[in-house]
């Protein structure tokens, strides 16, 4: 390996250019003018990057893969160095949660969290809550074991040891990415009491802080479901109000783990493929055509992005969290910090990425830092039947000839950094002060 890559190092200062597969690149003349473009985006090839790219093509022509099916971009500041199929929309597979990101940030912002509220429907009397403990969700997609562990805790400092009633569940309420209600409920009834955990309930307990209780709060009746509507009709009493991690943990977990569940419940809080889309295209200016998605996962080939967009996607996030103190490297895995999806992945160090996997798409996209070129953002999409892994080098090789060629800076620069602002204790999972106790 170390060989074939000081070869190809050897042909970035070559006098010669090698014989490998041209660009297929977009004529771009259609849009040059456009809004995005003029204050976002000039084309200014760059030799290196371009060579690249070749080589990049070059190994997916071995593999018997057609070239309009293999998507690149490659931009620094405003400048477009080099791109293959750029502005045509492909299978992007997981880099569509890269605008369910950003359609999040401009609806919510980094800060907010969502609510569950716990009721009772009748008196608490010697430890016992003589009715039904009600939970209205409020859409939080990263509740999960700890979440509902601590809750127990909480529900026994408010006294409660038993409920003579039912666990019922109304409004968007999901556990562990269990979205249908009454499965997510049941969840919690098991959560909420230590003589029903299963064994992975009982990990998870073993990573909260030392001394965590373990609840016992035994529900005599079932698990129902019903609507807030029905809800209406009842006298109910507040309890506890949960308030989730904040946005910007949330999306940090989502895209470190592209975490389907997580991304679909906040699309369609979002409105859809459609509410999604819109978001996206008022922070971008890019054409609507460049952006052709059915949902906010990712999960099915329909769902088309251009690199050229998915690029304009990542920078108008960077462009929105800088101002707060914070980088795409506070949303986005790490390399060299976060595992999840970047696991056996050998990109230059600190990039910040996210990727795309299905059957027949590879795709790959963010930032890596350079020496000379400070943050370059990039795009690739690769379609058809092949290797994973192959692939996956293939991406990572692409990547490492471009720092290489640029330098790697030491050391990384803030733009690419998680933020060091002070973590309250409230931002880990199964943090007590989430707990309102009302």
């Amino acid at each position: 390996m170390l060989d074939l890559f000081q070869g190809l190092l050897s042909l970035f200062f070559s006098q010669q250019e090698p014989k490998l597969q041209l660009l297929r690149s977009t004529n771009l003349s259609p849009w040059l003018d456009t809004v995005w473009v003029r204050s976002a985006a000039v084309r200014k090839p760059d030799p290196q990057a371009e060579l690249a790219v070749r080589l990049h093509l070059a190994t997916m022509a071995r593999l018997n893969l057609p070239i309009e099916g293999q998507g690149v971009w490659v931009q620094a500041g405003n400048e477009i160095l080099a791109e293959n199929q750029g502005i045509a929309p492909l299978s992007a597979a997981s880099l569509t949660k890269t605008a369910t990101t950003l359609a999040a940030l401009q609806a919510w912002g980094i800060d907010h969290r969502f609510e569950t509220l716990i009721s009772a429907s009748g008196p608490i009397e010697d430890g016992v809550l003589k009715g039904d403990l009600i939970v209205q969700g409020g859409g939080d997609p990263f509740f999960v074991w700890e979440e509902a562990i601590v809750l127990g805790n909480s529900l026994s400092q408010k006294g409660i040891r038993q409920v003579t009633g039912n666990l019922v569940v109304s409004g968007n309420f999901a556990m562990n990415f269990e979205t249908d209600p009454a499965q997510a409920g049941s969840l919690l009834k098991q959560g909420i009491d230590a003589n029903l955990w299963s064994a992975e309930a009982a990990a998870q307990h073993s990573k909260l802080p030392p001394g965590t209780a373990r609840p016992q709060i035994q529900i005599n009746g079932t698990m129902q479901v019903n609507s807030l509507e029905q809800l209406k009709a009842r006298s109910l009493t507040p309890l506890i109000r949960h308030r989730s991690l904040p946005m910007i943990d949330i999306l940090k977990a989502m895209n470190i783990y592209s975490n389907n569940i997580m991304s679909e419940m906040m699309a369609q809080m979002l409105g859809g493929a459609a509410g999604v889309t819109q978001k996206v295209l008022q922070a971008t200016q890019i054409p609507p055509e460049e952006i052709q998605i059915i949902n906010g996962s990712g999960l099915g080939e329909q769902n088309r992005l251009s690199p050229r967009a998915v690029t304009a996607i990542l920078i108008a996030t960077q462009r929105y969290l800088q101002p707060r103190q914070l980088s795409v490297a506070d949303i986005y895995p790490i390399q060299g910090r976060d595992s999840g999806t970047l696991k056996w992945r050998e990109l230059p160090n600190g990039s910040a990425v996210k990727t795309g996997t299905l059957n027949a798409v590879s795709s790959l996209a963010g930032a890596i830092p350079t020496r000379d070129r400070g943050l370059v953002w990039f795009t690739i999409i690769n379609l058809g039947a092949g290797d994973l892994e192959t692939f996956h080098q293939q991406q990572d090789q692409l990547l490492q000839r471009l720092q290489q060629a640029w330098g790697a800076p030491n050391p990384l620069p803030p733009a690419i950094q998680p933020s060091d602002r002070p973590r309250p204790s409230a931002s880990r999972l199964g943090a007590a002060e989430r707990n309102e106790i009302l």
